[in-house]
């Protein structure tokens, strides 16, 4: 049940004609901006998460005295990311 409203926005008529140009078949300004809300609270709660997360991880490191270097984490990556590509690579043929 509908009970809240958003604030009413004031913008340049640019910027809503480039919303309105992007719209789907059958979609309202009202439902494309109600999407870009909850699009935005989603990211924004996700980034709060991964930045607790990371906080969380590094006080473990300090506590525990283990880290990992840069250098050891970079090689890593690109290890994992050279798998990767190598299997995308094999099941494009």
């Amino acid at each position: 049940m509908k009970d809240a409203t958003l604030p009413p926005l004031r913008v340049d008529s640019a910027l809503r004609a480039a919303a309105e140009s992007v719209l789907r078949d059958g979609e309202t300004l009202s439902g494309f901006v109600l999407e870009a809300v909850r699009l935005n609270i989603e990211r924004r709660e996700a980034q709060r998460e991964f930045i607790a997360r990371g906080l969380l991880a590094r006080d473990e490191a300090r506590a525990s005295g283990k880290y990992i270097t840069a250098e050891n984490m970079l090689s890593r990556l690109d290890t994992s990311l050279a798998r990767a590509r190598k299997k995308q690579t094999a099941r494009a043929r």
